[in-house]
């Protein structure tokens, strides 16, 4: 089994997925924060592959992103990274990023050294669900991978069934029709969007993105999925912060609500 089936197969409540930007704030903090967030109790880890075009992402990943291309990170470069730091973990890595820069660095070189890695799953929101249903999926799953998709909440509901059914991992339920940032709180609105989704007794697991930023918000979207995800609070911490380690250790205890 998948480690992130294994992970919903066992944890059905309250999951706390952390994104980061691989090579941010330095080029080899990639390692670091891994680290730094298994130690801090954080149930799935999203490596986000640094891209000059990303089509989704607030400022602040779209800054990161922008940095640790000037470090210099490379594609080749995290695989190392990520392969040096899988041997000390068993926390899920996912794999997030735009798949243009995937058939540039070559799609079937690309899954290779996921497999080699210990990658569990991808998110690509720009790959295509009829071109990863008729050319992708099979080699995706044959490596063992979970591919995960995202709705929002103009998503159809033909379309939520075919991303239910192509989602071997879990549902990435953008919370609102905008790009990564911190909100301000959960609206009415979205919580009906929430209601309505879980109404409709999914195979797949949900977890809730974009706008998740703190111990309110975590908890109000746990109310209605498997768990959340954070991504550009953590990044806005990490930027402020001192270290890496004490940073996220902080941060992942305020979002648990646990800082005593």
């Amino acid at each position: 089994m998948n480690r992130i089936q294994a992970l919903f197969a066992h944890k059905k409540r309250d999951i706390l997925n952390i994104y980061f930007t691989a090579g941010y704030p330095q080029r080899d903090d990639t390692g670091t924060v891994i680290r730094s967030l298994v130690a801090a109790g954080v149930d799935l880890i999203e490596v986000g592959m640094p891209y000059s075009d990303p089509l989704a992402d607030g400022p602040t990943i779209q800054e990161s992103g922008t940095q640790a291309l000037k470090n210099g990170l490379t594609l080749a470069l995290l695989f190392e990274q990520l392969q040096a730091v899988r041997r000390e973990t068993e926390v899920p890595l996912v794999m997030m990023g735009y798949f243009n820069q995937v058939l540039q660095y070559g799609f079937d070189r690309f899954l290779a050294d996921c497999v080699a890695t210990g990658i569990d799953g991808l998110i690509l929101p720009d790959l295509p669900l009829y071109e990863y249903q008729t050319t992708y999926r099979q080699q995706v799953e044959d490596a063992g991978l979970c591919m995960s998709f995202l709705i929002t909440p103009q998503t159809t509901p033909e379309r939520i069934h075919l991303v239910d059914e192509l989602s071997k991992g879990f549902i990435y339920m953008v919370s609102s029709a905008a790009i990564t940032g911190a909100k301000q709180g959960i609206s009415d609105e979205q919580v009906a969007y929430f209601e309505r989704i879980a109404a409709m007794d999914l195979c797949t697991p949900r977890l809730i993105g974009f706008g998740i930023s703190d111990h309110a918000t975590f908890t109000k979207a746990c109310a209605y999925a498997s768990g959340a995800i954070i991504g550009s609070a953590y990044i806005k911490a990490l930027t402020a912060g001192e270290s890496v380690e004490k940073t996220t250790r902080t941060f992942v205890a305020e979002v648990k609500g646990t800082i005593v």
